[in-house]
């Protein structure tokens, strides 16, 4: 006979939450410095160096549309890595991902130019850019999951926070190896073999990645779940699969995953790789006015995020969300209204702001989403609500704005889009219930009630 799991106390953090939380933020940091490296150089070299066009702004429109093919593979990404992170653990899948994406990253590091071997190079591009989506998928879920799996519901909005931080870090150390090496070289050195340096960095810190985040250990709540699957499995019980399982009784929880992603995502892409275009292309700045200015954004984003989702742990999820989105849904109008200053100041301002607004929506996300599933899906459920919402929203940001100013050649279009985004995150948020104090080790077939937690309270002490 099989010994019933022993139940996993989560009142107290299991290990070093600090060591799990570490591990997490600078493996998610790697991976978004990887992905984040690519939309900056979409920005301001690739349009010239892979895809030349008389427009240069059709170059930089092409250019992104490389950049959103990276995107249309986070879903099947999710759907692998959640399957087989659902099945046999969150830990494996992440050195998995970080391999994969520090891998491709390099890889572009090396590849010659148009101008060298001709359409072949856009199409390696193009490939390589697929890899770096598809590890991302399955990046996102499992980092969160680790860390929120690992602590108590009391502060897990602050600890799950951390990861989410790994975006601006990642975005931080991309816009300023970048803005090292532009102030620094002539623009014909950058775009001869400058821009390959940030890439090639990439295999060092894939290797320093790796060492830490072999170093921590399982889920606890995901152990206690397989040793349940393992004992329902030698009594005879299958499941189905986790994707299967997710859209038969958590479609519900994924598109509400996608709408509270959605105004986020959008906004983020804008505030970050749309605003490089806009001043250098549009404005006629250079490109030093908008690296640094996203890079000191980035600064303050990467320490707001977790204070929001600190905040979260005492009003909840919904109020904090609200927050940033309907923030943000006023912030469009100003934010274009500020960069077309022209003022290095004025812009950086405007940038900051917004990602602070932005932070708001971010930072409580982790935990909010995680609450949303039963553990034996939650790395599938996570992970397919989060990365569809990245192809309906972040890859099509840059697009849609640099086609809107290209089309319109004026900023208001653009802040009408981006504030029907936030627009549509806010009525998601307010339709959906609080998760603030959900026990991750109940099912809903074990406790009904844990399918529809009861809203929790504004305060807590």
């Amino acid at each position: 006979m099989t010994d019933t799991p022993k139940p996993v106390d989560l009142s107290k953090p299991q290990g070093s939450i600090r060591r799990i939380v570490a591990a997490s933020l600078i493996g998610t940091t790697i991976e978004w410095y990887d992905f984040f490296l690519y939309g900056s150089a979409a920005a301001l070299v690739f349009n010239t160096l892979f895809f030349p066009s008389a427009d240069p702004l059709v170059g930089t429109l092409i250019a992104f549309v490389t950049y959103a093919i990276g995107f249309l593979a986070r879903p099947l990404g999710g759907i692998v890595f959640g399957h087989y992170g659902d099945k046999i653990g969150r830990k494996k899948l992440l050195v998995i991902s970080l391999l994969m994406m520090g891998g491709a990253t390099f890889a572009m590091g090396l590849l010659p130019t148009y101008a060298s071997i001709g359409v072949g190079a856009p199409i390696l591009l193009t490939v390589l850019r697929l890899i770096q989506g598809f590890a991302l998928g399955g990046e996102w879920g499992g980092a969160v999951l680790i860390v929120s799996e690992h602590g108590g519901d009391k502060h897990r909005g602050f600890w799950a926070s951390w990861p989410q931080s790994g975006a601006p870090g990642g975005n931080l150390l991309a816009t300023g190896v970048l803005a090292l090496l532009a102030a620094f070289q002539s623009e014909a050195a950058f775009e001869a073999w400058g821009w390959r340096i940030p890439f090639l960095l990439s295999g060092v810190l894939v290797v320093i990645g790796l060492w830490i985040r072999v170093s921590v250990s399982e889920s606890p709540v995901f152990l206690e779940a397989q040793a349940k699957a393992e004992a329902a499995a030698a009594r005879g019980e299958t499941e189905k699969p986790p994707v299967v399982q997710v859209f038969r009784r958590s479609w519900r929880e994924v598109l509400s995953a996608i709408g509270v992603r959605f105004g986020e995502n959008i906004s983020y892409y804008i505030l970050t790789s749309f605003v490089l275009v806009y001043v250098t292309t549009h404005l006629g700045l250079p490109k030093s006015t908008a690296l640094n200015a996203v890079l000191i954004g980035s600064a303050v984003h990467f320490v707001t995020i977790p204070a929001w989702g600190a905040l979260s742990d005492r009003l909840g999820r919904r109020p904090v969300s609200l927050i940033g989105s309907v923030g943000m849904a006023a912030w469009a109008f100003a934010f274009f209204t500020l960069v077309d200053s022209e003022s290095f100041m004025v812009i950086t301002l405007a940038v900051t702001a917004g990602l602070v607004l932005h932070g708001a929506m971010y930072g409580p996300q982790a935990a909010f989403i995680s609450e949303m599933f039963d553990t034996k899906v939650r790395y599938s459920g996570a992970s397919m609500g989060s990365q569809l919402a990245s192809i309906v929203a972040g890859a099509l940001a840059p697009i849609i704005a640099v086609e809107l100013l290209r089309e319109f050649d004026s900023s208001i279009p653009v802040s009408l889009y981006l504030c029907a985004a936030a627009v549509v995150t806010t009525i998601t948020v307010a339709v959906t219930r609080e998760t603030l104090g959900r026990d991750l080790t109940r099912n809903r077939d074990e406790d009904p009630k844990q399918a529809e937690p009861a809203d929790a309270p504004r305060v807590r002490v």
